[in-house]
């Protein structure tokens, strides 16, 4: 992932917005994708990642260059993420609080976006939020296990064993399936949740 230059960063801060919007620019896209497997939903991704670099201009100030740019931006996406997923929590309980016995209806999701989309969705879907944001950042975004925990603010630690519990609850998934699971997500059973490419923990820029 292409680090910012700091004298852009300087120049964000002391209220330059042409130099923001450089920074928008070359990190919009890794914020919105990240956003976009957290929260899964693409409309959600875009509010939150506007969230996301509004709260980055007010903050610039206080960045220090002790962490590289993108990983601090990415504390600042997950953070904002975190409180999207605590609010939509909060809507969905008033909502089943004031439904008196609404019924679950199942649709079909696959849509134009395809069914190997609606399969990685559901198998992020399956995963706690902090595992999940885990994964994200490693196997999607390329970032390194320190990285990651300076972004989530946990030991490095705490991020190996995400990975490895995130891991195995995917397999877990995919052998839960239909019976086809294996012929879908290759002999172990584990989803792609990066497009088909190898498994790669140092690989960055991922397209999803």
């Amino acid at each position: 992932m292409e680090e910012t230059d700091p004298t852009l960063i300087r120049a964000a801060a002391a209220g330059d917005l042409d130099a923001f919007e450089q920074i928008v620019r070359l990190h919009q896209q890794h914020v919105w994708r990240f956003l976009r497997r957290l929260l899964g939903d693409d409309a959600a991704a875009e509010d939150v990642a506007q969230e996301t670099f509004l709260r980055a201009f007010r903050r610039l100030p206080t960045f220090t260059f002790q962490a590289t740019f993108s990983t601090w931006l990415f504390q600042v996406a997950r953070n904002a993420g975190v409180d999207e997923l605590r609010a939509r929590r909060r809507r969905d309980d008033l909502a089943d609080a004031l439904r008196p016995a609404a019924v679950a209806t199942a649709s079909g999701e696959a849509g134009q976006a395809g069914q190997a989309r609606v399969e990685i969705d559901a198998a992020l879907a399956s995963l706690p939020v902090d595992l999940r944001e885990t994964l994200l950042l490693v196997e999607v975004l390329g970032l390194r296990y320190a990285e990651a925990a300076t972004v989530l603010g946990v030991p490095i630690g705490t991020v190996k064993s995400r990975m490895f519990a995130a891991r195995a609850q995917l397999v877990r998934w995919a052998r839960a399936g239909d019976g086809d699971a294996s012929r879908q997500h290759g002999q172990d059973g584990r989803p792609d949740i990066r497009g088909g490419r190898p498994a790669s923990s140092g690989e960055a820029g991922r397209e999803l």
